[in-house]
């Protein structure tokens, strides 16, 4: 398994933001981790990727502890954190360079032009990433998430704010980068999660309520519409 989850719980005082959750992602299938705001879907990325220590449990990314071996882990995952940090002030391809260097990759241009044309950001690709659209910085934003190959993506609400075409051409982007990859998708818009998602995980105050294929949840509740489930197992 690309990620391996168990028991993860993180708490504030006596409030579980996340209490003792545990699952699994594989590769080439993408795990859409839905929740009302507020349930632990931030909070759990955040751990996932180290940003955030739990208050026990534990998370594997690629065979690698988060915590005790959390250089190692970082280095095979891909994270877009649901408000992108990108430095308005800089160019894309400069940016671009400033994120691959700091992973050490060998042959740097070249890859930073593979990124940015997978990505759709070609004709962009000179501008200051102050000036781009929110559609484009996103793109920027899965670009520097994508640009060391990782094995592991976790995009956190990665559509959030976007228009309808700028919508269809990022999902794609992320079906395609699924085939491939282990995506975790954490999101609270049910047309996403059929759009692209293969796995779900439901979360609500903290706690999974479901974990299963799209099919397998669908077929689990007599073929109810996802917003039907999804609203009588968050209530």
């Amino acid at each position: 398994m690309s990620i391996s989850v168990k028991n993860l719980s993180k708490h504030y005082d006596k409030q579980k933001a996340v209490d003792s959750i545990s699952f699994e992602a594989r590769p080439g299938r993408i795990l859409g981790f839905l929740g009302p705001n507020g349930a632990g879907k931030s909070t759990t990325m955040r751990m996932l990727t180290g940003y955030l220590e739990p208050t026990s449990g534990e998370a594997e990314i690629s065979g690698k502890n988060i915590l005790s071996d959390a250089i190692e882990a970082k280095k095979h995952i891909g994270y877009l954190p649901e408000n992108t940090p990108l430095y308005a002030d800089m160019y894309v391809k400069e940016f671009l360079n400033f994120v691959g260097q700091t992973y050490k990759l060998a042959n740097l241009p070249a890859r930073i032009d593979e990124v940015i044309k997978m990505v759709g950001l070609t004709p962009e690709q000179h501008k200051k990433i102050g000036t781009l659209s929110k559609g484009y910085r996103q793109r920027v934003g899965l670009a520097q998430a994508i640009i060391h190959n990782p094995a592991v993506l976790i995009l956190d609400e990665p559509t959030s704010g976007l228009d309808p075409n700028q919508l269809v051409d990022i999902r794609q982007l992320i079906k395609t980068l699924g085939a491939a990859k282990t995506v975790v998708i954490s999101t609270h818009i049910m047309q996403e999660v059929e759009a692209i998602c293969d796995d779900i995980i439901i979360i609500s105050k903290g706690k999974i309520v479901a974990k299963d294929s799209l099919e397998g949840l669908k077929k689990m509740h007599q073929q109810q519409a996802l917003e039907d489930i999804f609203r009588k197992l968050t209530a």
